[in-house]
């Protein structure tokens, strides 16, 4: 299975500047496999330690004499570590945080040694150090479930994407590919992104043994709870797990979620799974301006869920006749994709760096599914399930912001027009006029590189 990923992997192996690298990511979405299949493509050794599977391992780092450290892992594994054809790798290094602390001096002394860490609740561990986080010494990546690309390379449709890499605005689709490329984006809906999903439907097309990985994933989610909440939090955890999905898209009401715990003890949970990856918190930004993290309001945030497969399991959808299941949910889950999408498109140095936008005012409410930036410029998103739907909410960004490109993605074919509109806001009349650039969902991928061309 082929992970973009790797092509990061490679870059940071050739750079001068490299320094220990720590993969973040959620459970289950591939890093143990992907950093694997790297050092098989690209290393003659790979030594692993798995502080996990092998506890006892952390008694190497009882010091952080790095060179007494390496000699031990190599009398361990009955192996040498050499400077450019070893990888060594720390997997589920959360377990052992001295570990952690280790990779500045590997930096600092043994810089030619070719170090990558990973960890599935990674996040909580660096969150309560209670030593000296290697600042400036080590590096971070970012890892997701499979995006639309990859599922897609999974099912061995490679030259559809190389057709998309290739697309340009001026260039019509033909409706066989494009009904063809919906019916992908559509299986993607119920089956999603995580790696052990995709394989078994590519190996077998058996929805059926889907729904067991599915139900297998989010049971291990679950276990995880345990590891760092208390029994209270627990029981909202599981509460927030199943109320997710049902809430994509919608700005979270901790007294929609559960009137039996405080709004603090949500907040609190709602963090706990943020920091698992298990969702993303996309918050509002005022978006008067770059960098969009300066107009943040964080009481104004709505969900975004691991991965769109394990959400639509969470709510109970049989994946029986995927091509004729209609949803209540078809709005959320286009935002779903999208978002899946986004955040995945990112440079893999960059933690989640996307928002959206909100007005709460009486007569004139607002709302933007997302706001981003591009090459130095902020661009609205607007996200529809079908191929029509009311631009309202644009209008109103757009002239209020005096913006003059916009981004929308439904299941139209793709077009680039000039919008021009009357509409009233705060009992005033009004024209707004700007350029649209609308396309398909199975083009989210390619958003950034026709944005910039259009």
């Amino acid at each position: 299975m082929k992970r973009y990923f790797e092509t990061y992997l490679r870059e940071w192996k050739e750079r001068k500047s490299r320094k220990p690298l720590i993969i973040r990511g959620a459970r289950q979405i591939g890093k143990t496999f992907t950093i694997e299949e790297f050092a098989n493509n690209n290393y003659t050794n790979l030594v692993k330690l798995n502080f996990e599977e092998k506890p006892e391992l952390k008694d190497f780092f009882k010091t952080n004499d790095v060179v007494d450290i390496k000699q031990s892992i190599e009398v361990y594994f009955s192996t040498k570590i050499t400077e450019e054809t070893t990888l060594l790798f720390f997997d589920e290094i959360q377990q052992c945080p001295k570990a952690i602390v280790a990779l500045r001096y590997f930096y600092e002394k043994l810089p030619k040694i070719h170090l990558i860490a990973a960890g599935s609740l990674l996040d909580h561990t660096l969150n309560d150090m209670k030593y000296s986080m290697p600042v400036g010494r080590v590096e971070f990546a970012y890892m997701h479930p499979l995006n639309f690309y990859e599922f897609i390379l999974a099912l061995g449709e490679a030259s559809l994407i190389e057709y998309l890499n290739n697309y340009s605005i001026d260039k019509p689709i033909s409706l066989p590919i494009h009904k063809k490329l919906l019916n992908l984006v559509r299986l993607y809906y119920f089956i999603g992104g995580m790696p052990e999903a995709v394989n078994e439907y590519a190996e077998t097309k058996d929805l059926t043994s889907v729904e067991r990985i599915h139900e297998s994933i989010l049971k291990s989610l679950e276990y995880d709870f345990s590891k760092y909440g208390t029994r209270a939090q627990q029981e909202i955890l599981v509460t927030l797990l199943k109320y997710i999905p049902i809430g994509l898209g919608r700005k979270i009401k901790y007294v929609n979620i559960d009137q039996n715990h405080r709004s603090d003890a949500i907040k609190l949970a709602l963090k706990l799974l943020e920091m698992s990856r298990i969702i993303q918190l996309i918050k509002s930004t005022k978006a008067n301006g770059l960098p969009l993290e300066q107009g943040v309001d964080d009481k104004i945030i709505k969900p975004l869920f691991l991965d769109i497969g394990l959400a639509n399991h969470i709510l109970k959808l049989r994946l029986i006749d995927i091509e004729n299941l209609t949803t209540i949910n078809e709005g959320s889950l286009a935002e779903q994709f999208i978002g899946q999408q986004l955040l995945s498109n990112l440079p893999e140095y960059l933690d989640s760096q996307i928002y959206y936008w909100v007005r709460e005012a009486k007569n004139s409410a607002a709302e933007l599914d997302f706001v981003t930036e591009i090459n130095n410029q902020i661009v609205p998103i607007e996200v529809k399930a079908g191929k029509t739907g009311t631009l309202k909410s644009l209008h109103i960004y757009m002239k209020e912001k005096k913006l003059k490109k916009a981004l929308r993605f439904n299941s139209d074919l793709p077009s680039l027009m000039t919008v021009s509109a009357n509409l009233r806001i705060a009992k005033e009349d009004t024209e707004v006029d700007y350029d649209l650039l609308s396309l398909p969902l199975y083009l989210a991928l390619e958003s950034k590189r026709l944005v910039l061309r259009k």
